[in-house]
Formats: C-alpha cells, structure tokens, sequence
C-alpha cells in the first residue's frame, strides 16, 4: 500500500456496554484475516481493554499450544493524562491520527473498537469511519441509544444523543475529505422465537434507519459459544483449525449455524463476498 494512502477504517461503537461490541469486534477482525486481508486493530477503550484483552488471551492460547493461528496488528490508544482538556484532546487527535497513518502503510483495513461512553476518544474514533457497526441488543432498552420512542404507539419522538453524536461526526468527516459513512446497526442477541417484542423492535428500527440515516443487520444470536471464547481469544472461524470443535474434527450443528451467522453478518457489511 502506499505510504500516503489510507486504509479502509472500520469503527465499531455505541454508547452502551453488554451489547457484544467486542465479541462483533473480534469477529470481524479474524475473519477478514482469514480471507487475506490485511486487518489491524486499534483500541480506543484503555480502561476496559476488552478487545486487547481478546487479543492477549489468543496470544496466549497459541503460545501454550503451539498453534499457528492468524493474529492482528493492535495498539491501544488510551486518553491523554494532560490535565487542561483542550491540550488533552489536542494529544489525542495526535495520536489517534498518528496510529492511522503507521497502520495504514501496512494494512487495507483498520478496526477501531470505541469506549461504551462519550468521550474525546470515542467521537475522534467514529469522525474516521468508512463503515460504522453499531451493535444493539435486540429491546427497547438499547434502541434507546438511537432514539425516544412512545411507549403506546412506538412511534419515533426524536434521536438520542448518540445518534446526534453520529450525525455531527459524519458531518465533519464529509467536511474533511468528502467521505460518507455507512452506518449499520446490527441487532445481536436476536432470539429464535418470534416474540412480540422482537417484532416491535424491527418496526421501530424500520422506522430509524430511514429517519436518522443507517442500515440494519441481523448480528449475532445469543449463543454461550460466543461468550465461552473469550478466555481462549478465539473465534467461531477459528475452531476447525484448532481441534476444539468436537466431533471428528468438524463443526457441530450449533457452531456451524453460529459461525454462518458470522459470515452473513461480514457479507451484509460489504466486507467479503459470497464467491
């Protein structure tokens, strides 16, 4: 790639935790390596480190059992201690703008996984995106993130402070270099069975992404599977490789269908294609 190029920048954020947006996160970052993409990670959440954390945990579990695995590039870029908050946010521009521009001569795609908070951080991490993924759990409790709804006739009042927070940095990444961000929201924890509450969401949602401007996915369904990866900082495209999917050697039926949730999940997000 050349030096002065940029890769593609991947955010991954809201302002929510528990809403699998490491988990997302992760995913994203294995299985576009597996395909051959040339994929770094950037972590904007220094206090929580979940992501770093995922990565160090892989680190380990191929170190222990001898394994080659695929690994990304990481940095974590963590708030700046200056105490005066406008050096501060000065320091962070630097050094976020800093790590993209060193990521960017190795790699094609850059993931930036933002703090579940509003912060400097977190607002210069979305101003970069080429695609932002915003995980939501599948209730009213994290639609409350992207708006106000009536509770009678779920009818829109108006976006929250998040979804306004979007808007302006979308607005400014324009400004800066006449980009448009594709946001997607991606409904994770989806459940199987066809509840009420299910379908009053995806009507709500409905209503959203044309009002405040982004597209939504299925993402992914709540399966242990996914949080029992974590200590082994492994993904669902990783167990066939490792000799931890059971059976004689392949996937079961659960991981199968999981791990093809993950895959449909890369193809709606225009990174892979179904060749």
């Amino acid at each position: 790639m050349d030096a002065q190029a940029r890769a593609r920048i991947i955010v991954v954020g809201n302002e929510k935790g528990g809403s699998g947006k490491s988990t997302t996160a992760m995913h994203i970052l294995i299985a576009l390596l597996l395909e051959g993409g040339r994929i770094a990670a950037i972590d904007l959440d220094a206090k929580q480190r979940t992501l770093s954390r995922y990565l160090e945990n892989r680190a380990a579990f191929i170190a222990r059992h001898g394994l080659s695995l695929a690994m990304p590039e990481h940095v974590v870029v963590g708030e700046s201690d200056n105490p005066l908050k406008p050096e501060a946010e000065a320091d962070e521009a630097v050094r976020l703008a800093a790590a993209i521009a060193d990521l960017s001569q190795r790699h094609d795609f850059i993931l930036i996984d933002c703090p579940g908070s509003d912060t400097n951080l977190s607002r210069l991490g979305h101003s970069y995106a080429d695609l932002l993924v915003t995980p939501v759990n599948d209730s009213f409790i994290d639609v409350d993130l992207l708006a106000s709804v009536d509770p009678d006739t779920l009818k829109v009042l108006k976006p929250s402070r998040y979804a306004v927070m979007v808007w302006e940095q979308r607005k400014q990444r324009f400004a800066r270099d006449r980009q448009n961000v594709d946001w997607v929201v991606i409904r994770n924890r989806l459940s199987h069975l066809d509840a009420r509450n299910k379908r009053n969401v995806g009507q709500v949602l409905e209503a959203l992404q044309k009002r405040i401007g982004f597209r939504f996915l299925p993402g992914l369904s709540e399966r242990v599977i996914f949080r029992e990866l974590f200590l082994s900082g492994l993904t669902l495209m990783d167990l066939d490789r490792t000799g931890l999917s059971g059976g004689s050697g392949g996937l079961n039926m659960a991981q199968a269908a999981a791990r093809q949730e993950v895959r449909n999940l890369l193809l709606g997000l225009n990174l892979i294609t179904d060749d």
